[in-house]
């Protein structure tokens, strides 16, 4: 005997349904007024984020959102009031608004009026013309905001910094990429440094402050008093901070991450300092710092050994470096040595021959190896994903075959098959 699907129950058809994309979930909610009741299951949109176009009124809209159990949204365009996005969605958990450029003071102030305790992530980042007016208004209604996204608003300064500081306590993470306007005192505010007029973020776990130009050791240096739960720590492009500053971040047990990426003024000697600390880093990006060279390996290979990924992008290293550090990281599973050019063969062998577990290694730009080196790299046995061009190429399962193409492909991106 066979059962049609149309005689599936409801509860079925929605375990079915909850498998499909967004598109498609929406499409099956067409075909029948069976299959428009299991599509609306909130089982089925568990942990959809909506993405909309505000352009003109819809009624149907947020009632639709809600009884799908939507609480999650992205406003692609916005010609109509954020007020109403609030008004329809009271319940609403995350509101991404990136890059919607007329969003204004005014239109947000209007929209927050009363405590959203439901609220978690907002994201504003790329929304030019706020201002700290508006960090106000959410420091003072968004009391249980984790994760607030201010990526290049120019406009927001210390004074802005310090508001959060004084409402945002349950707040994880924080993105001020770009913030031009944002220095030390600002910092300090975020680090409870100021306690007489904030008590800070405390429960920050990510710190996100790349290209925030303002900022020298001394912020480091309030960072790791004042941070102590900080898990993850951006400060790529920073090219006020230095060598000193290491010492700063040395001792902070909880820290996971670390970007200093294009940061010009750290040198091997910063890398010492974090190596003699107490760090118990997982991932670490130097890229493109170029005074980093053969003697920073060493210190890693010292005191940074359980490092799972590693970026030296463009450094200064040689064969002779890798040499100093592969036999000590047995737990490094991704590599970027790209546009290391000092690198040739015997670096690959030593690699392919000590770090065992590497998933992914970026060689793009590393113009003195050759076919031979590439062989002994492909022959990891963990090996996922290797770089040799501008766009990276995966493989679904493990790479273990051999190189079937030496020749570059227009952008110097070369082809592994199992």
């Amino acid at each position: 005997m066979e059962t049609h699907i149309s005689g599936l129950f409801p509860e079925i058809l929605a375990m079915i349904f909850s498998y499909l994309d967004v598109r498609d979930k929406g499409r099956v909610a067409q075909v029948c007024a069976a299959w428009r009741d299991a599509s609306y299951h909130k089982s089925v949109w568990r942990g959809v984020e909506a993405k909309l176009h505000l352009r003109r009124a819809n009624p149907s809209l947020f009632p639709s959102l809600h009884t799908r159990g939507i609480k999650k949204v992205q406003i692609l365009s916005l010609r109509r009031s954020l007020s109403y996005v609030i008004q329809g969605m009271p319940n609403i958990e995350s509101l991404n608004l990136c890059g919607c450029f007329n969003l204004t003071d005014n239109g947000l102030g209007h929209a927050f009026v009363q405590d959203i305790p439901s609220l978690r992530i907002l994201n504003l980042s790329l929304c030019k013309p706020i201002t700290d007016s508006s960090l106000g208004r959410i420091a003072q209604y968004l009391k249980n905001l984790e994760v607030l996204e201010l990526g290049g608003l120019s406009n927001i300064t210390n004074t802005g910094l310090l508001l959060i500081a004084w409402g945002l306590h349950k707040l994880k993470s924080l993105n001020l990429r770009s913030c031009r306007h944002v220095s030390d005192v600002g910092i300090g505010h975020l680090a409870g440094m100021t306690r007489s007029a904030a008590e800070g973020c405390l429960s920050l776990e990510q710190l996100t402050l790349q290209d925030c130009q303002k900022l020298t050791d001394l912020s480091l240096k309030h960072v790791s008093k004042g941070l102590a739960n900080l898990k993850v720590l951006n400060l790529s492009f920073c090219g006020g901070i230095s060598d000193t500053g290491m010492i700063h971040l040395s001792n902070m047990t909880h820290l996971w991450s670390l970007n200093l990426r294009s940061c010009d003024n750290i040198s091997d000697t910063g890398i010492m300092h974090l190596a003699m600390g107490s760090l118990q880093l997982s991932g670490l990006d130097v890229s493109f710092c170029d005074k980093i060279g053969d003697q920073s390996l060493a210190y890693i290979a010292q005191g940074l050994y359980q490092l799972k990924s590693l970026s030296l992008c463009s450094c200064h290293i040689s064969d002779d470096g890798i040499n100093r550090m592969v036999r000590q990281m047995h737990e490094l599973k991704t590599l970027n040595i790209g546009q290391c050019v000092r690198i040739t063969d015997k670096g690959l062998e030593l690699i392919a021959d000590h770090l065992t577990q590497l998933t992914g290694i970026d060689l793009y730009g590393c113009t003195k190896i050759t076919k031979r080196g590439l062989e002994r790299i492909t022959q990891l046995p963990c090996l996922k994903v290797l770089n040799l061009g501008l766009w990276q190429m995966t493989e679904s399962e493990k790479v273990r075959g051999k190189l079937s193409a030496f020749s570059p492909l227009g952008t110097s991106e070369w082809r592994v098959e199992k």
